[in-house]
């Protein structure tokens, strides 16, 4: 009997910002809407719970849920309503502008919400590399370089990764990794397979019965 290989273990990406703002929101949304059902008349208990109940799972779907979870066989993506499941055998790139998303074999597209592009961040990683090269021997001498985050003229590879030692923003790294991890192993065996995708009803129901007994509250009003 063959024993069944274990899952790899994921490397786990999130955004530290996001979780915050996420928290602070929860936060200032529970107060409020707990103060309007304690202290409210009339039908402003009704209306702060029909709120909480449209607005809470909308602000934990765009904060605290977004997620990358990556191993070697595959890259699952938590977004804020739908669960991306992509063996690496079926992607075709990883691209970064103004924001970071996955392109399968098929051309489908797919944002990764929990890898949030800075451009603060870049402009600061370019600065930092860019004094980082005047101070290095031989830095009056020609020759282009890469910018902080995989940017440069002709003759790239397919990644798009700067060279090593270059500095980059924590984002462009992350989405450097995964670049490396998809060369490394999109024509191995058990990273092949088929793109599937689940709506994230348990943030869809609620949201929408939410919206449902606002919409009733405010038209019986």
């Amino acid at each position: 009997m063959t024993t069944p290989h274990p899952e790899p273990q994921d490397q786990t990406h999130r955004s530290s910002g996001g979780i915050v703002g996420g928290v602070l929101l929860l936060a200032i949304v529970g107060w409020l809407g707990i103060d309007a059902l304690a202290t409210g008349h009339g039908r402003t208990p009704w209306l702060a719970l029909a709120g909480l109940i449209l607005v809470v799972p909308l602000i934990v779907a765009f904060t605290l849920r977004p997620a990358v979870y990556a191993n070697e066989n595959r890259l699952r993506i938590r977004n804020p309503f739908r669960i991306i499941v992509l063996p690496w055998g079926t992607v075709a790139a990883l691209r970064s502008g103004f924001s970071n998303e996955v392109v399968t074999k098929t051309g489908t597209k797919f944002q990764l919400w929990s890898i949030p592009v800075s451009l603060r961040a870049r402009k600061k990683a370019a600065r930092r590399e860019a004094r980082a090269a005047a101070e290095a021997p031989g830095a009056q001498s020609g020759g282009g370089r890469l910018g902080a985050f995989g940017g440069g003229t002709g003759g790239g590879s397919r990644s798009g990764i700067a060279p090593a030692g270059s500095t980059r923003a924590e984002s462009d790294q992350i989405m450097a990794d995964l670049r490396e991890l998809l060369e490394s192993r999109e024509q191995a065996e058990p990273a092949q397979g088929e793109v599937t995708v689940r709506w994230a009803y348990e943030v869809i129901a609620p949201a929408l019965a939410g919206a449902v007994l606002m919409a009733i509250l405010l038209a019986t009003g």
